[in-house]
């Protein structure tokens, strides 16, 4: 099942809605509507005109957090870094970037550019409406949006990962210490940070703590795996598929059964295997492509009917982290591998081999 759905793309990246984003807007537009004077418009009448206001804010709400995540991109454009998607959830908008630049600079560049964009759209529609106001709604609806803005910006500013603070400390505290030990001390204070956010939250429930509650834990969250991600991408650095991969790979037919498949993977202890037909690759058959073959239909069902025909492979001269995010994007858990002209799988690699190679360098 999808989880979101792409729009459209802009600088050449796609434009992606979450789910939780389309089922939070109309609760966004309920709230604007039914707000009291300056935050809201539940003195405007007529009614029709009231929730158009609060659906027209919550869609420009999210119109600007997606600038501001366009504001990051731009930036990690220029310097070379490459952008996936940009998606809009629940609490707000993600740039998936392939990597982050180590350079300071540049990160500290990037982490800015974002709080910029929103403190830039922010002061321009308030002084639009200080200059301009006739005291109409629409123009409340100038104010409120270029409210948000600033507090989006301050907000984003907080010194905590998954917010651009957390990078501004990181990118800070990497110009005086490794890379690893500035990510666990932005990090650390991330999560400090989340800690006394949910206990706040926790003593303030009954006025709205709630929410607190839920964004201390994202921020724990996002500050955790930031952690360990880093730690893991520098602990593979230099190490490519070659050196881990497994070379001896053995292949399945696509007319064996689905029986003898399962009985191979007990033997073996592999999960997962490529489909060759003399020499030539079909495609790759794991455990959870049989694993809902019913029993008494694994003697008759052919591995063809259930194996992924669609094949990832790298080259074996890729590094290890690139397999990696790889995997997890595409949610595979094994990757072939092609010698350095692409057409002669040389081996396999698997998140097992990755997990391996990890503790070793441990």
């Amino acid at each position: 099942m999808k989880t979101s759905i792409q729009i459209g793309k802009i600088m050449g990246i796609p434009i992606r809605l979450h789910i939780t984003f389309l089922l939070i807007l109309p609760v966004f537009a309920l709230i604007f509507a039914n707000n009291p004077l300056n935050f809201g418009f539940s003195d405007v009448e007529p009614t029709i005109l009231k929730y158009g206001l609060g659906m027209a804010s919550a869609v420009l709400l999210f119109t600007c957090v997606l600038l501001h995540e366009l504001g990051h991109s731009y930036v990690a454009l220029r310097y070379g870094s490459k952008i996936q998607s940009i998606t809009l959830f629940l609490f707000g908008g993600v740039s998936s970037m392939e990597e982050i630049p180590r350079n300071p600079k540049i990160e500290l560049k990037m982490a800015l550019a974002g709080p910029a964009v929103s403190l830039f759209i922010g002061s321009s529609l308030l002084v639009i409406h200080d200059l301009l106001n006739t005291g109409s709604s629409y123009f409340r609806l100038i104010w409120l949006i270029g409210y948000i803005n600033i507090i989006l910006a301050i907000f984003n500013l907080i010194p905590a990962f998954p917010m651009d603070g957390g990078r501004v400390l990181r990118a800070v505290l990497a110009g005086k210490m490794s890379y690893i030990n500035a990510t666990h001390t932005a990090a650390g204070v991330g999560k400090m940070f989340a800690i006394f956010m949910g206990i706040f939250g926790f003593l303030t429930v009954s006025t709205g703590g709630v929410w607190l509650i839920l964004i201390a834990f994202f921020i724990y969250i996002g500050a955790s795996e930031e952690d360990k991600s880093t730690e893991i991408n520098i602990k593979l650095e230099g190490l490519k598929i070659r050196d881990i991969m497994t070379k001896d790979v053995q292949t399945v037919t696509p007319d064996m059964s689905v029986e003898e498949l399962v009985n191979l993977m007990f033997k073996s202890k592999h999960m997962g295997y490529p489909v060759a037909n003399s020499s030539k690759l079909s495609g790759i058959v794991t455990f959870t492509d049989v694993r809902n073959v019913p029993k008494e239909d694994r003697h008759t069902t052919k591995v063809s009917q259930v194996m992924t025909k669609e094949l990832i492979n790298l080259n074996e001269h890729e590094d290890v982290v690139t397999a990696l995010k790889t995997m997890t994007i595409k949610n595979i858990g094994r990757i072939i591998v092609t010698d350095t002209d692409n057409d002669k799988m040389v081996g396999i690699v698997s998140r097992t081999d990755i997990l391996r190679a990890l503790q070793l360098r441990e």
